[in-house]
């Protein structure tokens, strides 16, 4: 009797107790692998990770997210050590900051006591309550000194072990765990752990796993460090853009430089007076300053001198007065600072003597003044016989070197402490930084009036050029002979006139055999190549195309001529033939339809001006000598002296070939 599908449902449907006890002996994993052919599969317990990897995974996650969400670098490091603590059973960590105060090296507490259930409140020391460790007290200033971790497994034993944090904070140490947090080969922090509390010391396990989470602790320190050195230097940055703005407000007269550099910085000068001797370091006296000397009229010069013999004087004195109600004073050519000033004659010779080399920037500082340097300074107008004095208690002086020329140029400066004052209120490098700052305003009107006088030699010098290389009246009538024929100059010509007289003497060359043409540059004379000059511009009809002037070109081809040197191949004629060629080209080879007017005009004019001036030597020779050129061209010397010479000429007015050419 064959049993239907129906009947089956309906009992199974209707027994669940027996579908469930069938159902898990006849469908478990192994039986359904035996019918699909499968092996039993085996378990790998290698995949299975330990609890503590994960805890620990988490924990340097976490550590990482701090480190990205929070900048503030207690915070981070806070959560490190509270994990530290925890982790190597620390009893207490703390965070040791490294820094200098008045150049003696220091670290001092940030972060003290943190413990696993500490809080940041009362872990984070406030400047106040800080305690500070010299580098050579305790075991943290050995750590910063040593640059190395430090075990300690008794204290007892340890001769570095100072019990001071101790005795303030009423604790007792038994054991620490110390390392640096270095920046390079700079100390940036020191951060310990002390006091194992699952046993008697720190062993190298806790060692190896203080030193791996520091390194989170280490990186945060670097960027907090590397953050303060770029604030530092930006704020340095806006110090020096702020002090340039006052320096380069004024580069034209050096009173007025001085007037603004004095009041910016007053508010940094902690004296009565301050003065500014501009010195005359000529080393060639002129005749007329010998000549009163030789001649008896005044007596010679007996102040002190600088290393090489020459007489400190000083040309001008500004005088910055502190003392009561402001007032700034020059004094324009002074015949010697010791009077002026009311100095005595041991004083220059005591504040301008130079004592260490030239190339530095010499700082010379006379503190506590015996009686016999004390120096009166006079100011007018005064309370009694019309003089108020100061007595010097102290002095500065500080010459600015010019390191590339290797001597004293620029100034001395004098500031004058009032009675009851001492130098040791002056930070040596704000004195130094001040009077860089002054240097600068010096240097620029300085440069500012070496820049003027070099741009009157430049034009005295080209004047010079162009009236032995301009054409003259007398060689134009050579081309054109206006006053023979008109009986008048060139300029009351009108252009048609010139035009026809053009007409008249110009030729087409009469054609030469190979063996004709010679080297001589002289082989045709001046007029000659000057009216195959004038016959190739009207050939190329650029003359009256582009409305150039007839005496201007005369005038512009007889100062090619002169702009050419008597020398071998580089002469007038190479230039002539360089133009003839590249005239040929145009015309003969059919080249200047695929020119503009302007553009063949331009080559053949180039083809001219190609090697004007040209020295006879080639580019290495101009630098081994060290030719002027050399050191105003760096590359491709003798060509841009070419084409600056070219366009020199150019640019004067009167052979200025383009005038009626619109822009």
């Amino acid at each position: 009797m064959s049993i239907k599908k129906e009947d089956v449902e309906k009992f199974l449907d209707g027994n669940p107790a027996f579908a469930k006890e069938y159902f898990d002996k006849k469908l478990r994993p192994e039986a359904i692998a035996t019918v699909l052919g499968r092996d039993r599969p085996a378990v790998d317990f290698t995949c299975f990770r330990e609890l503590c990897q994960v805890e620990e995974s988490e924990i340097l996650f976490e550590l990482i997210r701090d480190m990205q969400e929070s900048i503030n670098m207690e915070k981070v490091v806070f959560k490190t050590l509270r994990r530290i603590s925890f982790l190597i059973h620390a009893d207490r960590c703390s965070l040791f900051m490294y820094r200098q105060r008045n150049g003696i090296a220091e670290l001092a507490t940030r972060l003290f006591n943190v413990h696993k259930n500490a809080t940041m409140e009362e872990c984070l020391v406030q400047p106040d309550s800080e305690i500070v460790f010299p580098l050579d007290i305790g075991a943290v200033g050995y750590v910063a000194q040593t640059k190395k971790t430090l075990n300690l497994k008794d204290v007892t034993e340890c001769s570095q072990f100072s019990s001071f944090a101790d005795e303030v904070t009423q604790y007792s140490t038994k054991n620490i765990l110390a390392t640096p947090i270095m920046n390079g080969k700079d100390v940036v922090a020191v951060i310990m752990a002390v006091n194992k509390t699952d046993g008697p010391y720190f062993t190298q396990g806790d060692e190896d796993l203080f030193l791996k989470y520091l390194n989170f602790a280490s990186l945060n320190l670097k960027i907090y460090h590397l953050s303060y050195l770029h604030n530092c230097e930006t704020r340095r940055g806006q110090v020096l853009l702020w002090s340039a703005n006052k320096v380069f407000e004024e580069l034209t007269d050096i009173e007025r430089q001085f007037h603004k550099a004095f009041y910016t910085v007053r508010a940094y000068l902690n004296c009565d007076r301050y003065s500014v001797g501009l010195l005359d370091m000529t080393k060639q006296k002129e005749f007329f300053d010998l000549w009163p000397v030789q001649m008896g009229e005044a007596p010679p010069y007996s102040g002190p001198r600088t290393p090489d013999g020459r007489e400190i004087i000083f040309y001008k004195v500004i005088d910055y007065i502190l003392h009561g109600k402001e007032d700034i004073k020059v004094i324009p050519h002074p015949k010697g600072m010791k009077q002026d000033l009311g100095i005595k004659n041991s004083f220059p010779s005591q504040a301008t003597r130079d004592v260490k080399a030239k190339k530095e920037h010499l700082i010379c500082i006379l503190q506590n003044i015996m009686n016999d340097f004390l120096q009166k300074f006079q100011i007018h107008p005064s309370k009694d016989k019309g003089k108020t004095e100061f007595v010097l208690t102290g002095i500065f002086r500080c010459p600015r070197i010019n390191a590339k020329h290797e001597e004293n140029i620029a100034f001395h400066t004098f500031v004058i402490m009032g009675s009851g004052k001492s130098f040791i209120e002056f930070a040596t490098f704000k004195l130094d930084s001040l009077t860089q700052f002054l240097g600068w305003s010096v240097l620029n009107t300085d440069t500012y009036d070496k820049m003027n006088k070099l741009e009157n030699r430049k034009d005295i010098a080209q004047d010079v050029v162009l009236y032995h290389v301009k054409c003259s009246k007398d060689e134009i009538q050579e081309v054109l002979p206006t006053r023979e024929v008109l009986g008048r100059e060139p300029a009351d010509c009108e252009e048609y006139e010139l035009a026809q007289i053009l007409k008249k003497i110009l030729f087409f060359p009469p054609e030469f055999d190979f063996f004709d043409f010679s080297n001589n540059p002289d082989f045709h004379t001046t007029l000659i190549t000057a009216l195959m000059l004038l016959r190739q511009y009207y050939t190329l009809l650029t003359c009256k195309k582009i409305h150039i002037v007839k005496k201007v070109l005369v005038r512009f081809i007889y100062s090619l001529k002169k702009g050419y040197r008597k020398i071998t191949y580089h002469n007038w004629r190479h230039g002539f033939n360089v133009a003839q060629t590249m005239f040929t080209l145009l015309t003969t080879g059919k080249l200047k339809r695929y020119f503009t007017d302007l553009e063949n005009f331009a080559m053949v004019t180039a083809g001219f001006c190609h090697d004007i001036d040209h020295r006879g030597t080639n580019n290495l020779y101009q630098l081994k000598s060290q030719n002027p050129l050399a050191k105003l061209h760096g590359s491709s010397i003798l060509e841009r002296h070419h084409l600056d010479f070219g366009k020199f000429l150019l640019a004067e007015e009167k052979i200025y070939l383009y005038k009626k050419i619109s822009r």
